[in-house]
């Protein structure tokens, strides 16, 4: 049997150490340009490959307020059309009747009928145990919710800490948290809207979602009578304005105790850090409130008014009396020819003309 020479010996170790070293400088190449592919977006490391966009601002509440601006500046510009007090009346009118509208409609889309803010050290990304200081805020509205994390600085970790993400129920939350998962967002945001999506024990989305339901089908009824109180408003029957107004408010109403359902959930106590949240009620909620106390007074004022001084009410919402007993005129002197007009009703409303030639 003859041994292999030492030379081949030492050959075959040649060769498999080159192999071994290319390989290695092909796999180094390779994570290098994977690297420098996922730093191409601002020096980031994203998990996918479009910049990420957080949520701003809702564009359906941004559209209401602009059309309701717009709506304004327009019946503004008849004022100056209008002469003596009445000018102030009408002012006043357009700005109450369009404030109440606006906040109505404005209600539906805004995403802190309920809120909770707080400061607390917490882990930043899955996987890795580095820390950073954070404001983290959970912001509750009638279609969803909305959580954010901005760092304290705002620059940790050699990475901008600001996001705003808005997580919505119209059918369930699972999409937005698969594709919060798919983004890679921060734990904290993660943590929050795992609470809230179907698979989570707390069952929150359950009460949260069909609260904002609810509130949200009742605001649009309190809207219809609040349309419904400005038409009426330009008739003779004040008083039926007056009686949707009241509607108006009371559909506000039941649709913030419709909200306050959401206090009744069972009790879930999550915390990031060592800080748990408590959520509780917010600007929104209160608006709702507010404007029901509104209407409410606008609507007790007028039917009180509408008894005391019929008249001035008429003449304050520049509404003509459709009655024939309130009109004083004149029509002197009359000569009907009674031969011609024996089967002629005539109105004491209406004076009947006849001119009858004599041939």
């Amino acid at each position: 049997m003859v041994k292999p020479s030492c030379s081949l010996c030492i050959n075959e170790v040649t060769v498999s150490s080159r192999v071994t070293l290319a390989a290695s400088l092909l796999f180094q190449d390779s994570a290098t340009r994977a690297e420098a592919d996922m730093a191409f977006y601002d020096n980031i490391y994203p998990f996918y490959h479009i910049q990420r966009t957080s949520f701003i601002f809702s564009g359906h509440l941004l559209t209401v307020i602009i059309c309701f601006l717009v709506i304004t500046f327009c019946l503004l510009l008849i004022l100056p059309g209008i002469r003596g007090k009445s000018r102030l009346f009408w002012l006043l009118r357009i700005i109450l009747s369009l404030f109440i509208g606006a906040v109505i409609v404005a209600l539906n889309f805004t995403d802190n009928w309920a809120e909770d803010c707080i400061t607390t050290n917490t882990t930043y990304k899955s996987f890795s145990s580095a820390m950073v200081h954070a404001d983290v805020g959970l912001h509750v509205g009638l279609y969803g919710i909305n959580v954010t994390l901005k760092g304290n600085p705002v620059i940790q970790l050699n990475e901008t800490i600001d996001y705003n993400e808005m997580f919505s129920w119209h059918d369930t939350t699972e999409d937005d948290y698969k594709e919060a998962l798919e983004k890679g967002l921060p734990n904290p945001i993660l943590y929050i809207a795992e609470k809230f999506s179907l698979s989570s024990p707390c069952g929150l989305i359950f009460y949260y979602r069909n609260s904002g339901r609810y509130a949200s089908a009742t605001l649009w009824m309190a809207f219809c009578c609040w349309m419904l109180a400005n038409i009426l408003f330009s008739m003779p029957v004040i008083l039926y304005a007056a009686y949707m107004m009241l509607a108006t408010a009371a559909f506000i109403f039941i649709s913030a105790a419709t909200f306050t359902t959401i206090m009744h959930a069972p009790k879930c106590v999550f915390s990031i850090g060592t800080v748990p949240f408590e959520v509780d009620y917010s600007l929104s909620f209160w608006l709702a409130l507010a404007t029901g106390v509104l209407c409410t007074v606008i609507g007790v004022l007028v039917v009180i008014l509408n008894f005391t001084a019929p008249e001035k009410m008429k003449e304050a919402f520049s509404v003509a009396a459709d009655s024939c007993e309130d009109e004083d005129i004149s029509y002197g002197e009359t000569y009907p020819n009674s031969a011609f007009l024996d089967d002629v009703t005539v109105s004491p409303c209406t004076l009947t003309e006849v001119t009858v030639e004599h041939g």
